[in-house]
């Protein structure tokens, strides 16, 4: 018999749910105090809008359903896939109402992209929009990367962080407690953002003629877009506005650091260094990536599509790198990219599907499911050359020696399938509109792994439909579909238990 949720069960969902919009109340401040600062006058009365929902909803929802009960693993998911669901459309309040989107469904698809570190945009005049909104684009994609449940552990939300840190798909605790793992990324994620930001500041001012302030502020954009693996960018043409091959190899040493699990920091943090290279999740990804870049700079180079083995190295390399770690950056318009045929489209949408590691700020199948799958289907090929009734154990490392059991292997695989299955639907989509199938299917995959990486699709004439379908895969690709199955379980049985 399905069981209907208890009072006491939607108690402790909202509770939390008020919580987290407490504490996006407190991060909105930020972009307040930063337009105040420049005499941005015009969003000024957007942000306090913003912040006032936010902190009215979460105060009352925090009032109304207060309860002392602890949030388990069940209750987390959910409260995780409601904040997906429902943050984005407070915070894009200000997006809204900057004159910069069509209308709200365009500026709420704007903050799931954000929230979700997807990076694909429908947003109008990127190259003329507030500096404090663009902060606001790129907090939002900061805040996702690193993942809500460790601004609700900063912020004191206390017993809730066990369960939200498995319900997004990081049981794999790197110290005893979900806090002091949760001060341990942040720690790394500042040490990134003072290095990055100072080698990126330091480009801006001597190699492209910045000033001071500029250079600050788009070393700060790009910084929160690339180690979020996010992709947003203050410049309509992303990284090609700075025509900088100094900057995009420093921004791919974020991007690369974004991609990787924060087990594996923790590892080089301790000099475990040949831990780190024996994990199956390490092999798995250095494996991939060079096969399918060695895939895509052959097809390029069959394409001739650039002239010069430099130009072909430095764009076919950063496209691959920025496919393959889900950030989404570019330095090469759209038009162009969805002329990438051939080879060159299969290892790039192979790049983007795959994604990055598991536990780390990046999207898609993951390094570590990938490589679980590859040990599965090696062991089921020798059991099949193997007498009947011979015993093969499958083992891998992965921080330590692991025996390979058949809830590891089903769990690995049927997420894998999940991926290729929402990648799938939302390539029909696109065909049911007309759109060629690469176009597509690439449009489906960025979506889906939230890469952010285009072929012209997305765009503010887009279908309706096909918005509201990618804004669906961001959402799932993100969540990795559990925490979203849990909030779709606990609807159905509120409305079907008994």
């Amino acid at each position: 018999m399905l069981r209907r949720p208890s009072s006491g069960d939607l108690r402790i969902i909202g509770h939390f749910t008020g919580r987290i919009f407490l504490a996006f109340a407190g991060v909105s401040v930020l972009p307040l105090m930063v337009e105040i600062g420049l005499g941005e006058w015009a969003p000024v009365s957007s942000f306090v809008l913003m912040m006032g929902v936010f902190a009215v909803v979460g105060a009352g929802l925090r009032r109304l359903l207060a309860t002392s009960r602890p949030l388990d693993l069940r209750h987390g998911m959910v409260v995780v896939a409601l904040v997906w669901l429902l943050v984005p459309a407070v915070a894009a309040i200000p997006l809204a109402l900057s004159g910069h989107f069509s209308d709200f469904l365009d500026a709420y698809f704007d903050a799931v992209s954000g929230l979700t570190t997807t990076g694909l945009s429908v947003l109008q005049d990127l190259d003329h929009l507030a500096l404090s909104l663009n902060l606001w684009r790129h907090l939002l994609q900061f805040l996702g990367g690193l993942g809500i449940v460790v601004v609700a552990v900063w912020l004191s939300v206390g017993g809730a962080g066990l369960a939200l840190a498995h319900s997004e798909g990081r049981a794999d605790k790197i110290l005893p407690s979900v806090s002091s793992t949760s001060r341990f990324i942040w720690r790394v994620s500042l040490v990134h953002m003072a290095v990055g930001v100072a080698v990126l500041y330091g480009v801006g001012v001597v190699f492209l003629g910045f000033t001071s302030g500029r250079s600050v502020f788009h070393s700060l954009m790009i910084f929160f877009a690339a180690f979020s693996t996010g992709g947003f960018s203050v410049q309509s043409t992303s990284l090609g506005y700075y025509h900088s091959a100094i900057l995009e190899a420093a921004a791919s040493v974020m991007m690369i650091a974004g991609a990787m699990s924060f087990q594996l920091h923790f590892a080089l943090w301790q000099r475990r260094y040949r831990d780190a290279l024996r994990n199956l999740e390490t092999r798995a990804y250095l494996t991939t990536f060079v096969v399918l870049l060695g895939v895509t700079m052959v097809g390029l180079g069959a394409l001739g599509t650039y002239d010069g083995i430099l130009g072909h190295a430095r764009q076919g390399v950063f496209q691959f790198l920025s496919a393959h770690t889900t950030t989404g950056f570019s330095t090469i318009p759209s038009s162009e990219l969805a002329l990438w045929t051939g080879l060159a489209f299969a290892g790039i949408a192979a790049a983007m599907a795959l994604g990055g590691m598991a536990a780390s700020t990046a999207g898609g199948v993951k390094a570590l499911r990938v490589g679980l799958t590859a040990k599965v289907l090696r062991g089921e090929s020798k059991r099949v050359m193997m007498p009947p009734g011979a015993v093969i154990p499958v083992g891998y490392f992965q921080d330590g020696h692991r025996r390979m059991t058949v809830e590891v292997a089903h769990a690995a695989m049927f997420i894998t399938v999940l991926y290729l299955g929402l990648y799938l639907v939302g390539t029909g989509v696109g065909i049911a509109y007309g759109y060629p199938l690469q176009d597509a299917l690439f449009e489906s995959v960025s979506a889906g792994a939230t890469v952010g990486l285009s072929a012209g699709i997305t765009d503010p004439a887009m279908p309706v439909v096909l918005q509201i379908v990618y804004m669906s895969e961001m959402w799932l690709g993100r969540l990795e579909f559990v925490a979203v199955f849990a909030l779709i379980g606990t609807v159905w049985s509120s409305i079907r238990g008994r």
